[in-house]
């Protein structure tokens, strides 16, 4: 280890706390110190290379270090890096706004920080919907169990996931967990103001999809009853599934879409919650103000860069690369399947998990990603599944190259 890399370990050790980590066992923990990205690849300061198969906590898109993504970033920081958003506009927050709804089929973009607050904003925005509208005894939320929406309060409130969850439980709003869509017809409407739901594929429920037809028949429930549906595109927004948005595969219309993670292509914090002009009209007029903002809402540095990856997603090429990506894992994850360390592989698009047997405790998740990461590598388990998210830059060689080190490391 060379002394810049014990530097900034101790540095750590002394002074950080990171999340989702058990801080007694990360103390004193050799761990790799990333302090560069190229492509599918970070790299460590004693200069090991890793492929990065969890795109940076699902976040990265285009690989890192992209040049129409740091040329964007370049000549915003030169003009603008940041300008309130309270009673002013920028050119980035103006043009991203309009190229989100036309890309969503939405009419309105609300922007924030992170996924939480995506959330957030569309549970503050429903409740005072519900209450200028004097329907007072809709303040319910519906959402799934093991599903989860974010760490700030109102979006925690929501999640299903007790070991995350269970030390703020009832703090938020009114909450009822329903494991499928038969539980929602035994519900009373009348009390209930949205359902919010991660389409097609749970990300905490160890990467578990939704039945094929379950968001469209929801829908038709929501349309039914008059609840609002809040889809959590956190995750699976901007190609992950395979097509721009995954609400598009069932031809579905949310009343609020949120969006981050790979929002800016993995490169700023930056989220946007998307709703209808039916929503939106009734927030004008005298205290009907939506009190609710963030100190770098629509930075125009985020916004600058999210533009530039959407170019780059708009390209003809971007989601049929994305498409046969997803064949491509998929043959890894059926080579996987035959291993008998592997209870189950899941995919959707290119979001995989791959489940070990195991006591589901941890242990062997846990494990195996260290024998990933000693292989070159880098991603994270939850309970006893792996994750497998590569960027969707990742081409077909270098998707088999990561196959390769997974069975590897699981044999």
């Amino acid at each position: 280890m060379n002394s810049k890399t014990r530097q900034w370990l101790e540095a750590d050790w002394d002074f950080g706390w990171h999340p989702f980590t058990d801080q007694s066992q990360w103390e004193q923990s050799e761990v790799p110190v990333i302090v560069r990205g190229k492509g599918v690849y970070l790299y460590d300061s004693e200069g090991k290379r890793y492929f990065d198969g969890n795109s940076s906590i699902w976040t990265n898109i285009h690989g890192h270090s992209h040049p129409a993504l740091v040329a964007a970033i370049q000549k915003q920081s030169e003009e603008l890096c940041h300008s309130s958003y309270l009673g002013l506009a920028n050119a980035p927050g103006s043009e991203l706004g309009r190229r989100l709804c036309g890309a969503a089929g939405m009419d309105r973009c609300f922007f924030s920080d992170n996924g939480s607050t995506a959330i957030e904003a569309a549970l503050r925005m429903e409740l005072q919907w519900r209450y200028q509208r004097g329907e007072t005894g809709r303040r319910g939320f519906v959402a799934f169990e093991n599903g989860y929406h974010g760490d700030t309060l109102g979006a925690a409130s929501l999640g299903g996931v007790g070991r995350f969850f269970a030390s703020i439980a009832g703090m938020g709003p009114d909450l009822t967990l329903a494991r499928d869509l038969a539980k929602l017809e035994a519900l009373d409407p009348e009390r209930i103001a949205a359902v919010v739901i991660e389409p097609l594929i749970q990300g905490v429920n160890e990467m578990r999809p939704w039945p094929p037809g379950m968001l469209r028949k929801l829908r038709e429930w929501c349309d039914r009853t008059g609840v609002h549906l809040i889809l959590d595109e956190v995750m699976t927004g901007f190609g992950r599934t395979g097509e721009l948005f995954a609400c598009q595969r069932e031809g579905v219309r949310p009343d609020y879409l949120c969006l981050a993670k790979g929002l800016t292509g993995g490169c700023l914090p930056l989220a946007a919650t998307l709703t209808t002009a039916e929503i939106y009209e009734d927030f004008k007029g005298p205290g009907r103000t939506f009190y609710y903002g963030h100190s770098y809402t629509a930075n125009p540095l985020g916004c600058a860069v999210a533009l530039a990856s959407l170019d780059l997603c708009e390209h003809q090429s971007f989601l049929e690369r994305i498409r046969k990506g997803a064949e491509v894992m998929g043959e890894t994850l059926a080579q996987l399947d035959e291993l008998s360390l592997v209870k189950e592989t899941r995919r959707c698009g290119m979001v995989a998990g791959v489940e070990l047997v195991g006591d589901r405790q941890g242990a062997e998740g846990k494990e195996a990603c260290l024998r990933l990461r000693g292989l070159g590598l880098l991603t994270r388990p939850i309970l006893d599944t792996v994750v497998w998210m590569p960027p969707l830059a990742s081409s077909e060689e270098e998707l088999r190259e990561m196959g390769e080190l997974f069975v590897q490391a699981l044999q």
